[in-house]
Parts: structure tokens; sequence; C-alpha cells
């Protein structure tokens, strides 16, 4: 289904979305919630929709940011690692994506020294 391969080098950028989420190990976790950061890039061929301006031959990125908010507020996972992999299922949904890094920060996580940001990347490409 999804691999990892050599991506192209147009993308798209979102960074700092923000979500609210009851993901985590924890009960409180899972009772509270809390907020989720991420930043997803999407790698495209962006030449097609420069040439002919037209918003279809590329990604919506108001539609993927709504996107991505939906699947981090969807029912609640364990691991920050099981939200990135949704998220770039979301994004590779759309037929221009070639490939997507997922970064999900979860500066809330229930450490007990500080700390300023924990995160997971990933990165995923069309097989």
């Amino acid at each position: 289904m999804t691999g990892r391969m050599n991506l192209p080098t147009d993308s798209i950028t979102l960074t700092g979305l923000r979500a609210a989420g009851f993901h985590g190990v924890f009960e409180h976790e899972r009772a509270n919630g809390q907020e989720f950061v991420i930043d997803i890039t999407v790698w495209i061929d962006l030449a097609a929709a420069a040439s002919s301006d037209n918003l279809e031959r590329t990604i919506d990125y108001g539609v993927l940011a709504e996107q991505v908010v939906a699947a981090v507020e969807r029912d609640p996972v364990e691991l920050i690692e099981t939200v990135a992999e949704r998220i770039a299922s979301v994004a590779l949904g759309h037929p221009a994506a070639r490939g997507v890094t997922v970064t999900v920060h979860k500066p809330s996580a229930p450490i007990s020294v500080a700390f300023a940001d924990v995160s997971v990347t990933i990165s995923r490409g069309r097989a």
C-alpha cells in the first residue's frame, strides 16, 4: 500500500496545524485530551498546476488542513506514531500526492523532566 520511495522535489507544506486529541497510553491523556501540533509536507509534481493555473491539478491546502485536523480528532489511539500514519494515509488519498512527510508534536506529553517538545516524524510514498 505505502512504502518508502524517492520523492519529487516540489511540495506543499503546512506547519503548525493544531488539533485536539485524546491519544496516549495513560488514562488521563485519553480522558482529558491535549493539543497536538502537525507539520506535513506533501510531495507533488507542481509543474502541471503552475502551467495551467488550475487548482484541480494540485492539492487544495485548505481542504488538506481540515482533513489532517479531522484525522487527529478521530477515535483515540495510544501512539502518536499511529496518528502520524493516519495522517499520511489521508494525504496519500489525494491523487496528485506522490509522498508525504508528517511530524506529530505532542508538547504536553507526560514526561517527568522539563522538555520543549516530543515529536514523531514519518515519510511515506506511493509503492
